[in-house]
């Protein structure tokens, strides 16, 4: 959500920050704009809507000269998208330019205040107010006015800041919000992320909450709130350049999809040592296992549903009570979580706002947490117990494929290493589990080798205009996701069921024509997921079914049918998902959607 992208060097630096700006629009946004200090005063350019309007408005740069700059994508909160509300905001004097990602949940009366002293303020946004309050909080110390600011506001940010009065200096400070300092040769950079700024350098700072950075072309120093300085380890990003660029496919979806069989094989090979998972960043004991009362599943979106696959498998595996909540609902709800629990964190990022606040109410209480992300040194990895990092490699499209799947692999992993600590995994289905995870690359190889025949199917139906997805227990799980990919990218209003409440009410809405998934993976449901699909067939419903390779029976009831390989059945999502996935793109494709940018959506959700 948003992007911020600075520079200070040498170089000119707007065609740097348009260019860094581009590499971070996945994250979705809807205006853009620039602030550049000229040799005598800041210059601003903003636009609503694309980043190539804000490119042509300053002709790729050449109108916004200057060595030191700030940038920004813009997804609204505060402010319909406009020129006025895009970012940078400039104080009342035009001496500061700030670009903030995240929410200031007190603006309203910090704006009154500042009204009431006379301050103009020309946008809706909560981002002006930071730009006001650094003017007024300003006695010729940038540091000391950005230290004031951030001892009255409250809420998320990351924040960039450059001053005229300061041509050599560019201010960065976080809270909540993602946010990274890059070092280079006399030059040094800020951005939301690191996609934003790897073709310039590979070393890095992460900031922590409330840790202020200040940039010199040949210098980077950091402080905490007492402006006291603070010494932080530099990283080095060991991914290649390639990994964040399409490689030869229309969309980054595509291109992630298929890097699925290799982000398994990255996730679970390394934790597999002679037959037996090895998860050395794990520091549950037995006897933390044995004291568990119960287990809390937190996160959001997809993230979600993979909590709720994991549900099932954990229970069936590990035999301990699992609950999975919505981590916006999770933080607001008085939570029953102690000393007796263990809260499992789930985010790509590993910055998602309501999951980090929901992590930091469960340590309130007592909890233990363990966190399942895919950025190291990212929030939730830092602030948890333990951490299972995912290995996905950068994902650029905003509906999560490869992330989704490594996520899964990890709950695999962890609910067989704490199924045999405890004991109820025996060791002849230990080994029958560690087999199935070893083939699972190979599988899902196999799947996307056939992706024509989920195209043809696609064709079929990519103008319908209502999908109901169902199935029972991991299938119903599934069924979410499926769900979820169709609507985010394909904008067709899809909802997901579990097919034993039908006869509750849902069937109500099947029509002649209407498009039933019927997911069909779990053997013990099978002859039951037939009894609801003939059903919907008896309302007119045109069904697509999913099931394994050895279930050819289901083409008597079902008009189209997709296979997966047999494995496993708590590992079956794994391979039902890829099917979902490549026709929620198909769908897409063929109404002309932006597949790796759909409307109104993030990449990354840092606000509430």
């Amino acid at each position: 959500m948003c992007g911020i992208v600075g520079y200070i060097g040498e170089e000119q630096a707007a065609p740097i920050l348009l260019k860094g700006l581009e590499k971070l629009e996945y994250r979705g946004y809807d205006s853009a704009g620039v602030a550049l200090y000229n040799g005598g005063h800041l210059q601003v350019a903003k636009a609503k809507g694309r980043l190539k309007v804000l490119s042509e408005l300053i002709e790729g740069g050449q109108k916004t000269p200057g060595t030191l700059g700030i940038g920004h994508t813009r997804w609204a909160t505060h402010g319909a998208p406009s020129d006025i509300n895009s970012h940078p905001q400039v104080s009342d004097s035009g001496k500061f330019a700030v670009v903030h990602n995240g929410i200031i949940e007190n603006y309203l009366p910090l704006k009154e205040h500042l009204i009431r002293r006379g301050v103009n303020f020309v946008s809706e946004t909560d981002t002006e107010v930071v730009a006001q309050l650094l003017e007024y909080y300003y006695k010729g110390d940038v540091l000391d006015a950005v230290i004031q600011v951030l001892r009255h506001v409250e809420g998320s940010y990351a924040l960039g800041v450059i001053c005229q009065d300061y041509p050599d200096q560019l201010v960065a400070v976080r809270k909540d919000s993602p946010l990274i300092v890059g070092v280079g040769s006399g030059e040094n950079y800020i951005a939301s992320d690191v996609p934003a700024i790897l073709e310039r350098t590979r070393d890095i700072y992460r900031l922590n909450d409330q840790e202020i950075a200040v940039l010199c072309r040949g210098s980077v120093s950091f402080y905490n709130m007492d402006k006291e300085p603070v010494q932080k380890e530099l990283c080095h990003v060991d991914w290649d350049v390639s990994a964040a660029e399409k490689g030869g496919y229309e969309h980054f979806m595509a291109k992630e999809i298929m890097e699925q069989p290799k982000v398994l094989r990255d996730t679970i090979s390394p934790r597999l040592h002679n037959g037996r998972v090895v998860l050395d960043s794990v520091s549950l004991t037995r006897e933390d296992l044995e004291k568990l009362r119960s287990i809390y599943i937190v996160a959001c979106g997809s993230a979600y549903h993979v909590g709720v696959i994991a549900k099932y498998v954990l229970e069936k595996v590990v035999r301990i009570p699992v609950e999975v909540d919505i981590a916006s609902e999770f933080r607001y709800m008085d939570p029953m979580v102690d000393e007796g629990t263990l809260v499992l964190v789930i985010s790509q990022s590993g910055e998602t706002a309501d999951t980090l606040a929901a992590l930091r109410e469960a340590k309130r209480r007592g909890a233990r947490t363990l966190s399942i992300v895919n950025v190291v040194g990212s929030s939730i990895a830092n602030e948890s117990d333990d951490v299972l990092y995912t290995w996905a490699g950068p994902e650029i499209a905003v509906a999560t494929t490869k992330a989704y799947s490594a996520q899964l692999a990890v709950i695999y992993l962890l609910t067989i290493y704490m199924g045999d600590l405890l004991g109820t995994v025996g060791q002849e289905q230990y080994a029958a589990y560690v087999k199935d995870l070893m083939r699972l690359p190979d599988l899902v190889e196999e799947i996307l080798q056939h992706k024509e025949n989920v195209q043809y199917l696609a064709s079929l139906f990519f103008n319908v205009k209502d999908v109901f997805f169902i199935g029972r227990n991991l299938d119903y799980a599934m069924s979410l996701e499926g769900s979820l990919k169709l609507k985010e990218i394909s904008y067709i209003h899809s909802d997901a069921y579990a097919a034993g409440e039908l006869k509750h009410g849902t069937i109500s809405l099947v029509e002649d024509g209407t498009l039933v998934v019927a997911l069909a993976t779990q053997k013990a449901l099978f002859e039951k997921m037939m009894s609801n699909v003939k059903e919907v067939k008896a309302r007119g419903a045109v069904v697509l079914g999913l099931t394994t390779e050895g279930n050819k029976s289901i083409e008597q009831t079902a008009d189209h049918v997709m296979y997966v390989p047999e494995i496993c059945d708590i590992m079956l999502p794994s391979l039902a998902v890829v099917p979902l996935q490549l026709f929620a793109y198909y769908v897409s494709s063929m109404k002309g959607c932006d597949i790796d940018k759909p409307r109104n959506l993030a990449k990354s959700v840092t606000v509430e």
